[in-house]
């Protein structure tokens, strides 16, 4: 627990490099739980429908999903905001460039993301945003050919699902 706990503050620490006042972002972390942060200097943050994501993980269960992104992305962090049924994984920085996935969208240079506070691993009233899968450590992110597979299996079961409907 401790380890995880000093993984987090590293990971925070990290994240607060992209605040445009780290001292603002962490007092937003502390009262409304989630931050806005530029995207595209430390990382980028591909956004995927909750709909798509539920289909790839056969499951709507938070902690299912949250178990197979974490497989299906090798750790790789993921929020999850409830608010607007959207899953963001966070990548390298450079992604935003070469992004061109149809039906999700990278946010890159320019963008800003609503990142909740490290610790906030769960539903919590303050924010409809969480980590469904958290930063192992400052740096660690999703690598995009994980996330392109994880669009792929999600957009096959939509397909499967559709073609089943037509029946």
């Amino acid at each position: 627990m401790h380890l995880r706990r000093e993984r987090e503050l590293a990971a925070a620490a990290w994240l607060l490099v992209a605040a445009k006042d780290a001292k603002a972002a962490r007092h937003e972390w502390a009262t409304y739980g989630v931050a806005l942060l530029r995207c595209g200097t430390l990382f980028s943050a591909v956004r995927m429908p909750a709909d798509l994501v539920h289909a790839a993980a056969d499951s709507e269960d938070r902690e299912e999903v949250a178990h197979f992104l974490d497989v299906v992305l090798e750790g790789g962090p993921v929020i999850h905001d409830a608010g607007s049924r959207q899953f963001y994984a966070l990548s390298p920085a450079s992604t935003f460039r070469y992004w061109r996935i149809v039906g999700t969208e990278c946010l890159g240079t320019d963008a800003f993301l609503g990142v909740p506070a490290t610790d906030l691993t769960a539903p919590d009233p303050r924010c409809s945003a969480y980590w469904a899968v958290p930063m192992d450590g400052p740096g660690t992110l999703c690598v995009p050919g994980a996330v392109v597979k994880l669009v792929g299996i999600g957009r096959d079961a939509l397909d499967r699902a559709e073609g089943e409907g037509d029946e």
